[in-house]
Order: structure tokens, then C-alpha cells, then sequence
């Protein structure tokens, strides 16, 4: 953790020291990175056997997750719309 640490005050202090240069090509190359750090966590989820063998598990979990998500958010979100519609009709 501390490596993590040490490796961000790095990258703020080089992004100090460059922040009137013309540094628009970061962008890219920050997209660049993280579909490489995509592909290798998906070489390194591939090759595990636990995960693969329970990858019918973790996808009906998965759906549950999504759709207990989706109803909580849209129940609590009507009742929230009910209460304010209310508390602003009464003014």
C-alpha cells in the first residue's frame, strides 16, 4: 500500500512540474492503459479455474445484484418524487 502511495505523490509531483506544457496526448494514452490493464485482468480471470468453474454462480448473482439494484433504486426514487410533489404542493 505504501508503494501505491509513494507511486501517486510521484505522478502529482511530475503533473506539478508539467502543468504548463501541452500535455493533451495523456488522454489517449491513459485510455490506452486501462483497455490493456482490461485485457490482462481478463487473461488473469480466464486462467483461473475457480473462477471459470464458478462463473454460472457468479452470473446469477450477478443478475440478482442488477435487478434488486434497479427495483430498490426505482421504488425509493417514486417514493422520493411522492414526497416531494406533496411537500411542494402544500405551499
Amino acid at each position: 500500500m505504501l508503494i501505491v502511495v509513494v507511486i501517486m505523490l510521484c505522478g502529482i509531483a511530475v503533473g506539478y512540474l508539467v502543468r504548463k506544457r501541452n500535455t493533451r496526448f495523456i488522454s489517449h494514452v491513459i485510455t490506452v492503459l486501462i483497455w490493456l490493464l482490461l485485457f490482462l485482468l481478463g487473461i488473469e480471470v480466464g486462467s483461473n479455474p475457480h473462477i471459470v468453474n464458478g462463473i454460472q454462480t457468479l452470473g446469477i448473482e450477478a443478475l440478482l445484484l442488477t435487478v434488486g439494484g434497479a427495483i430498490g433504486t426505482t421504488l425509493f426514487s417514486w417514493l422520493l418524487w411522492k414526497y416531494v410533489s406533496r411537500k411542494e404542493a402544500g405551499k
